[in-house]
Order: C-alpha cells, then structure tokens, then sequence
C-alpha cells in the first residue's frame, strides 16, 4: 500500500514507520520541508491544490494521523499553535483527502479526553482540540467516501523513546542516582508496550480494508492500571535499582488523572501481549545487547 503518515518522527510514528516498511509498505510524509517529489509534503506552506495533486501523484490508500502539539498546561500565547496542529492542519488534510479520494485514515485520540472515566471531559486544552477534530471528522465521514477508524491511546514506553516521560526521567535518575521529588503517587495509570500499539495500528489496517464501516472510534487499553508507585516498585525490580524518589514533596497536577479511561470500545481481534514488567525486560535485554 501507499501510506502517508503524519508525525512519522515521533516514538509511535517511527515504530510503526519501520513495521509498514519492513512489509513492504511505500510511506510518504508530511514534514517540514516541501519536497514533493520525494514523498514528503509540508502542508503549511503547500496549497490545496499542491496536497490533492501530491496525494492522487503517489496514489495513496490512506492516511495514518499521527502528528499533534501535547501540552499538559497551556498559556495564551499557546492557543494559536494548539488550534493550527490539532484543528486546521488535520482538517486541511481531510479536505484534500476527500478530494483525492483517500479511501481510509485512522486518527489517533488520546485517554485525556475522559477526565474522571467520564465519556467526554477533556483534562486540558489539548485533549480537547483532539475531541473538536472528531467532531470534524464526522462532517467527513458523511460528505466523502473515505472510511475513518480513531484509536484513543493511553500511556505507552519502550525503547528509542526520547520523550520526557517518566520512564525515560527514571532510567536518567537510576544511571545518576539522584533523587526525584514526585507527587504521592497514588494516581492510576493504563500503560501499552509499544509493539501492541503497532501492533494495534497495523491490525486497524486490516481492519479498514474488510468492512464498510464509515466512523468507527476504539480505545487501545493494557486492562491492567496500576499505580505510579506500582510502576516504580517494577522499575527497580526489573533494573535492579532503588530510584531516591521523595513521594508527596511535590502537589498533584491541576486535574491529575487518577482514574484510566475504561468504557471505551475495545479494538475487535487485537488485545495486548505484555504487561508492564515484560516491556521492562524487553527493554532491558536490549540495553544489555
């Protein structure tokens, strides 16, 4: 297939870049530098025109949505970029989508648009332009032909991942030995190993290929929360460490999530295969290796 992905440098977007492409897949991108000949486009600064023809030029089946701006907290100078990366990019997408006859695109959605296990209460600005671009991506699915899947995602590791999560602030804390001063860590969190992620996209394919199904929305879950003091009991377990944290020294979050999203539709034929403490061994072979 003729794949475009958006946000193809991030931790999933590179992990899924190298399965599709490992099956064979062709991948374009859209980047930030406009080199449409060499299957990468940056919409920013192309016209509607320039999409749809890049689009129809490579013949691409569908489109991967991958790209968004997170911010835990915003300011007001953050607005406008929230609005251009969560909203107006993705919806220019679709519109040249449409035009081009995409035949399918699967969005990504995030557990932060269910504050308190509620099936709509965004936990902050961000999770709420991504539950405003579905409500957009309705309007598409009834003036077009192409087919759309959302997959809600909750917190996800595993190796490469360069992003300032907590296991990555952990593994730099356990190598330096420095003491971490955190919240009381009681806060309920629902963790996916990146391999079931891909593998929950690849499967969503699949999916979009064998049934008619306009709007479809699903959420990715481990079933298994566990606290964060859980996570870091495993931690050391695993890595054969004492991480010097100073639980309660620092105030939970304005609306910190202690409850995971769990009244999502489960991904039909997909369900995950490690739990936390295997992911933590996997990535621990591949730091001995």
């Amino acid at each position: 297939m003729n794949i475009l992905i958006t946000g193809g440098t991030g931790f999933i977007g590179k992990a899924l870049t190298k399965r599709l492409l490992d099956e064979g897949n062709t991948l374009l991108f859209t980047t930030r530098e406009n080199d449409p000949d060499n299957k990468s486009i940056n919409l920013a600064h192309s016209t509607h025109h320039e999409v749809t023809s890049f689009f129809e030029r490579h013949q691409i089946d569908g489109i991967i949505h991958l790209a968004s701006l997170v911010l835990v907290t915003h300011s007001p100078d953050d607005i406008k970029n929230l609005i251009e990366s969560n909203i107006t990019f993705p919806t220019l997408l679709l519109e040249a989508a449409r035009e081009a006859k995409i035949k399918w695109f699967i969005n990504t959605g995030t557990f932060w648009q269910h504050y308190n296990n509620e099936e709509y209460n965004p936990v902050n600005l961000y999770a709420a332009t991504k539950q405003a671009f579905e409500d957009i991506l309705k309007y598409y699915s009834e003036i077009s032909t192409i087919q759309f899947l959302t997959l809600e995602v909750s917190d996800t590791f595993g190796p490469d991942d360069t992003r300032g999560k907590i296991f990555n602030k952990w593994m730099n804390a356990k190598n330096s030995n420095e003491e971490i001063n955190m919240s009381p860590g009681n806060q309920m969190i629902d963790i996916l190993y990146i391999d079931d992620v891909i593998d929950a996209f690849r499967h969503s394919i699949d999916r979009l290929q064998n049934n008619k199904n306009k709007l479809e929305k699903f959420s990715l879950y481990s079933r298994k929360p566990i606290s964060l003091r859980e996570v870091s009991a495993t931690f050391d377990t695993v890595f054969n460490s004492q991480l010097k944290i100073n639980w309660g020294k620092l105030p939970y979050r304005e609306r910190e999530v202690m409850q995971t999203w769990s009244k999502g539709l489960s991904l039909p034929g997909w369900k995950p295969k490690k739990t936390f403490d295997q992911g933590c061994e996997e990535i621990k072979k591949l730091i001995k290796s």
